[in-house]
């Protein structure tokens, strides 16, 4: 099973047949990992992208980040460019509705804050491999937004999502850890 495609609905499937009461508990188990790493202990400016079901849930982690005087920055998607910029919130009402059901900063009441003041970027994927190497969802958004990228990148994952192996491209960037609700995996 090599075809990314074939990958992502398969795995999409996987995770959708997780019950809720695991969802909550895993995805509470990877947050307490996290909270004990230490590129997220010394990092003040945190990238991280608000879940959507099946992704490990990331509003407690956004709460906590907020509770220890981190700033959380999320991204902003330009279809168009297919990039990604990133953007200051304070609390979850400057967020908005956009394409595909995501949930985005609004612009006229959130900044944006630029690459080089991101300390920790947690990157998002639905497939990752122990070397690092991570299946998006498609759009090729932070296989961009990484090769100008030089802070610390981390994936939050279920156990389920960690495969042997799929196709790695030229342009794929491994994160350099991956937390699972059962191990840390440090890649570099």
């Amino acid at each position: 099973m090599n075809n990314k495609k074939s990958i992502r609905i398969e795995m999409k499937e996987i995770l959708s047949r997780l019950p809720k009461a695991s969802y909550e508990d895993y995805s509470q188990q990877i947050a307490g990992k996290l909270y004990e790493d230490h590129d997220w202990k010394q990092a003040q400016v945190i990238g991280i992208t608000i879940s959507k079901s099946p992704e490990v849930d990331t509003y407690p982690i956004i709460r906590k980040a907020w509770e220890l005087g981190k700033d959380v920055v999320v991204p902003k998607c330009d279809p168009e460019n297919r990039m990604l910029t990133f953007r200051r919130i304070t609390d979850f009402s400057q967020l908005e509705t956009v394409f595909y059901n995501l949930l985005e900063p609004i612009e006229n009441v959130t900044e944006p804050v630029g690459i080089d003041r991101i300390e920790l970027l947690i990157v998002p994927g639905l497939a990752f491999t122990r070397e690092g190497y991570r299946l998006g969802f498609g759009g090729g958004y932070y296989d961009r937004y990484l090769l100008n990228y030089s802070g610390k990148a981390l994936s939050l994952a279920f156990e389920e999502q960690i495969l042997p192996q799929f196709h790695i491209e030229n342009h794929d960037i491994p994160v350099s850890k991956i937390i699972t609700n059962h191990e840390v995996i440090k890649i570099k």
